[in-house]
C-alpha cells in the first residue's frame, strides 16, 4: 500500500514534470531551439550539371512574445549565413493564435525580411492566415492582400498562380508559386458556404514554357496528389508537422491526408514533396518533438 507519504510524493512529483514538460513545449523549443533542417536530393528530370541550394522559411506567424520582428530578422540573418542560391517563403506571416501579448503587424514583419539576400533572389507565396485576417480581401474575395502588398514593399516578389524562370551555371529552371488552397474562410457576411481556393494548379503550370526543372511552392501539402511528374519538387508549409510529433507520428494534422503529408520529405510515384515543420504556431503556442527549423535544400547533390 502507499503511504500518504508515498502518494504526496507522487502528487508532487507528476505536478512538477508537468510544469517542466509545459515550460519545455511553450517556452524552450519554440524560442530555444530553432535548427536547420538539410536535405539533398536530385529529382527526376534535373540536369546533370545543376547544383542549387535552396533556403525556405514557412509558418513565421508573426506575434508577441514568440515571433517577434527582432527574432525574424535574426532567423533572416541565419538564413543568409546559409549562402543560398534562393531563398522561398511559404507563407504564413501573420500570427496564427490569439494567446499573444501583442499583436505583429505587416508593416513591422515584412522590414524584418527585407534584409534575406541569395543571388536568384528571394520569392514568396502566402498562405491561408495571410488571407484569414485581411477582412477586406475576404469580403472582396480576391486581393491584393495586406500580407502582399507589404512583402512588395519590401522588395519580395508574390507569386500567386505564377511562375518565374531562373538561371544557374547555364542551366534553367522555374520557381512556380500557387495562391493559397485555402484563401477565402466560409460565412454568412461573405455567403460562403465553406473554404474557396485561389489557386490555379494547371493555370500556373501552363505558363512553364520550357522543358526546365520546375520547383513549385505551395503552403498547403494536399495539393500534391495533384501535382503532375512535370514538377520535380514540391515545398510546402502550413502542418508545422502537427507542432507535437512523437515516433514520426503527428496526433494532429491541419490535412485532410492526416499524417501522410504532416512533415519532411514524401515520395510518392517518383514525385518529391518536402513540408517544413515552419518555424512560429497557430492555435496554440506549443511544439513538442518538432523544433522550429530553416529548410536547407541541396538539389543536384544526391
Amino acid at each position: 500500500m502507499i503511504t500518504r507519504r508515498g502518494f504526496l510524493r507522487l502528487i508532487g512529483g507528476s505536478f512538477l514534470s508537468a510544469v517542466s514538460l509545459s515550460a519545455y513545449a511553450v517556452g524552450l523549443e519554440p524560442m530555444l531551439l530553432t535548427h536547420v533542417k538539410r536535405y539533398s536530393l536530385t529529382p527526376p528530370n534535373s540536369p546533370a550539371g545543376l547544383r542549387l541550394r535552396v533556403v525556405a522559411l514557412a509558418d513565421i506567424h508573426a506575434c508577441r512574445p514568440w515571433m517577434t520582428p527582432e527574432r525574424i530578422r535574426s532567423l533572416a540573418e541565419r538564413a543568409n549565413t546559409l549562402q543560398p542560391d534562393l531563398i522561398v517563403l511559404l507563407g504564413d506571416y501573420a500570427a496564427g493564435t490569439r494567446l499573444v501579448t501583442d499583436w505583429v503587424g505587416s508593416s513591422e514583419w515584412a522590414p524584418a525580411l527585407s534584409g534575406l539576400r541569395a543571388p536568384l533572389g528571394v520569392w514568396s507565396i502566402l498562405g491561408n492566415h495571410d488571407w484569414w485576417e485581411d477582412l477586406s480581401a475576404q469580403k472582396a474575395g480576391l486581393g491584393p492582400t495586406v500580407a502582399r502588398r507589404a512583402l512588395e514593399r519590401a522588395g519580395i516578389p508574390v507569386l500567386e498562380n505564377d511562375a518565374v524562370r531562373l538561371e544557374k551555371d547555364g542551366h534553367n529552371f522555374w520557381v512556380a508559386g500557387l495562391a493559397d488552397q485555402l484563401a477565402l474562410r466560409p460565412g454568412k457576411a461573405w455567403g460562403r458556404s465553406g473554404f474557396k481556393g485561389l489557386d490555379d494548379l494547371h493555370g500556373t503550370l501552363a505558363s512553364v514554357s520550357d522543358t526546365a526543372p520546375v520547383i513549385l511552392l505551395a503552403h498547403e501539402p494536399d495539393i500534391f496528389p495533384k501535382v503532375p511528374s512535370r514538377v520535380s519538387l514540391t515545398l510546402s508549409g502550413h502542418t508545422h508537422g502537427g507542432q507535437v510529433r512523437l515516433f514520426g507520428y503527428s496526433p494532429v494534422v491541419p490535412s485532410r491526408f492526416g499524417n501522410r503529408f504532416a512533415y519532411g520529405h514524401v515520395v510518392e510515384e517518383n514525385r518529391n514533396l518536402i513540408v517544413s515543420g515552419g518555424l512560429g504556431f497557430s492555435i496554440l503556442p506549443v511544439r513538442f518533438g518538432m523544433r522550429p527549423e530553416i529548410l536547407s535544400i541541396e538539389l543536384g547533390s544526391a
